[in-house]
């Protein structure tokens, strides 16, 4: 009998470029799409005012608030990650302890009235993580498209109005739901001249590149504008969960992929499954921790306090997995997800 042919069976690199390209696409569109979505769900989902918000939109903020910081724990299940952290101890392990530690300490001795003013220093370091991500997003999208990475008027511009948006929710802290009371509101529509000047630049910036793919416009376009609905809603709910949803989701996509890379001595699927179960976890723990500033027992306000600590630890480690300018990270993310890095 003679061998079956092959012969219209494609080549094993043809094969893996079509999966590459998939895997590519997914991450673009899912990147667009979430993104979108996030912010029309926030907004069709938001309660009237300052009312708890109902059940949907909380699980939706649950998924991209608690879940995507606890994600971040996942990078610890692997030995390249662990070697990296112990050879630069202080970002990895000393920060985030110090900062776990100092915030428990503070919310179970100061009182949360005055808490709140420090809380404002906390959501502006947030937000501009928020926009930091963005501009990573946009940079990724350019080169996964073969467009270039983002030119540095287009940095400008998405930093410009990132700016505008942050200042913006700082002088109107009742959308962040802070019961303080800043003596520089007047300057609300300054920051919205900040955040247009930003815009205006960005166009501006957008018109001038040679390429424009489209799924690099619509990503770069959702870095641009991400601000907007703070000037234009007066619900905290309308105005900032939009942004939390949609930077917690275009995390845990990414993640998602990177965690799915196949890897010596573990398949994707474990590595997904893994991620899965760490981020819904330590979510879950850190959602429940996230509601005690109110608490009289000076315990449970420790445990809110250690949860602004675990996130601001999320931040600083972030900072340092995903700056592909140095080496490791860019080795690291080269190797899991090449397709976007090296299309």
């Amino acid at each position: 009998m003679a061998a079956p042919s092959n012969a219209s069976a494609p080549p094993v690199g043809e094969a893996l470029a079509g999966t590459f390209r998939t895997l590519r696409r997914t991450w673009l569109l899912g990147t667009a799409l979430l993104s979108a979505g996030a912010f029309a769900g926030a907004i069709a989902l938001a309660p009237d005012g300052s009312d708890s918000p109902g059940r949907a939109l909380g699980a939706l903020l649950f998924l991209g608030s608690s879940v995507h910081v606890a994600a971040t724990g996942w990078f610890f299940t692997l030995p390249e990650i662990r070697a990296h952290a112990a050879a630069h101890r202080g970002r990895y392990v000393v920060a985030p302890v110090a900062l776990i530690l100092g915030t428990a300490f503070a919310a179970a001795l100061v009182p949360y009235k005055q808490l709140q003013w420090a809380l404002l220093a906390f959501l502006a370091w947030q937000f501009f993580h928020f926009q930091k991500q963005n501009l990573g997003m946009a940079a990724l999208a350019g080169v996964a498209q073969r467009a270039g990475s983002v030119k540095p008027l287009e940095r400008r511009a998405i930093m410009l109005a990132g700016a505008g948006g942050i200042a913006g929710l700082l002088v109107h802290p009742e959308l962040l739901q802070l019961g303080v009371d800043p003596p520089v509101r007047s300057l609300f529509p300054v920051a919205f001249a900040v955040f247009a000047c930003g815009v205006a630049l960005g166009f501006y910036a957008l018109a001038r590149r040679e390429q424009r793919p489209p799924a690099f416009i619509a990503i770069y376009l959702i870095s641009l504008l991400f601000f907007l609905p703070v000037f234009l809603f007066t619900s905290p709910y309308a105005a900032v969960a939009g942004l939390t949803i949609a930077h917690g989701y275009q995390y845990l996509l990414i993640v998602g992929l990177v965690s799915g890379a196949p890897r010596r001595g573990r398949s994707g699927m474990t590595g997904l499954c893994l991620m899965a179960v760490i981020a819904l976890a330590g979510g879950i723990a850190l959602d429940q921790a996230s509601h005690l500033h109110g608490s009289p027992h000076v315990w449970e306000r420790a445990l809110y306090g250690a949860y602004l600590g675990a996130v601001m630890a999320h931040f600083v480690v972030d900072a340092g997995l995903w700056r592909l300018r140095d080496e490791f990270p860019r080795r690291f993310l080269t190797s899991s997800v090449p397709y976007l890095l090296k299309p």
